[in-house]
């Protein structure tokens, strides 16, 4: 396993608790059913996860180093049973360390947070790929300035984990204007701007892929679609951590008139045909 390079993924996770709100959850039935395939692509099982969530940002990059991370229900107005669920899966100080000891050689200073748990970008997509919660996990947050090209290279800096059996995962959504879901023009600014991201994800310079991720913001309807780039960001590390492989669309969903796209990049790209939510 630890021989062969794993492939990085950008997922777009969808809204609040939704796989365990039966109407989102059949809305949504394109991306549960990609999440829980995702695992059969990979070359072997992760020793270990690190997510890059779009819910948690601090003033400088911060690695979560408890034990057994708790959870974090940040959402509000869903049933009262999405603020009891659970994802027990263990932590990997080890693994955080590693983290730290990477940045630190790129230059980078990062923090550490002992007490930080499982917001809804990790617990969402991990409960579909890994229901058992039996693998590590380990989150990283984003840097609050919100500068893109720093987070791919720190993204480049963490390449080597993939190396060594870690999978790296950025969560957020190519499309959040929470103010525009559902609205008349939410598909167009979504379908627009995920035009120019699977454009650049694919170009066959990586080099190019990145310059043209740092430069999101002259994208078609780029700050309609992220009045604040938080939900994109993860985008930028996992980008950085997939150096010189290429990239594609792995699939898009279609919610609340919203398209939403999740992206691949290293060993298994090419691998299957781009599913989408009218499939």
């Amino acid at each position: 396993m630890q021989s062969r390079r794993l492939p990085v993924y950008f997922l777009s996770h969808g809204g609040g608790p939704w796989p365990w709100v039966a109407p989102m959850r059949q809305g949504l039935a394109v991306t549960a059913r990609e999440f829980a395939a995702l695992p059969a692509r990979l070359p072997g099982r992760p020793k270990a996860i690190l997510m890059i969530s779009g819910h948690w940002e601090c003033r400088e990059f911060t690695v979560s180093t408890a034990e057994r991370p708790p959870m974090e229900y940040d959402y509000s107005g869903f049933p009262e049973h999405t603020y009891h669920i659970r994802y027990p899966a263990p932590g990997a100080p080890w693994l955080a360390g590693q983290v730290s000891e990477l940045l630190a050689s790129a230059g980078v200073p990062t923090g550490a947070d002992p007490s930080r748990g499982f917001d809804h970008g990790v617990f969402v997509p991990l409960s579909l790929m890994y229901p058992d919660a039996d693998i590590p996990v380990v989150m990283l947050s984003m840097k609050s300035d919100y500068d893109a090209a720093e987070h791919i290279r720190i993204g480049a800096a963490l390449a080597p984990l993939r190396d060594e059996g870690v999978l790296i995962i950025g969560s957020g959504l190519t499309y959040h204007n929470m103010r525009n879901f559902g609205g008349d023009e939410s598909l167009t600014v979504s379908t627009a701007f995920e035009r120019f991201l699977a454009t650049a994800i694919a170009h066959e310079s990586p080099a190019m892929r990145n310059a043209m991720l740092a430069a999101w913001e002259t994208a078609p309807m780029a700050r309609r679609a992220h009045p604040r780039e938080d939900h994109l960001l993860p985008l930028m590390v996992v980008a950085g951590a997939a150096q010189e492989d290429p990239g594609r669309t792995l699939f898009v969903d279609q919610f609340m008139k919203i398209a939403m796209a999740s992206y691949e990049f290293g060993v298994n790209a090419g691998h299957a045909g781009t599913a989408r939510s009218d499939e």
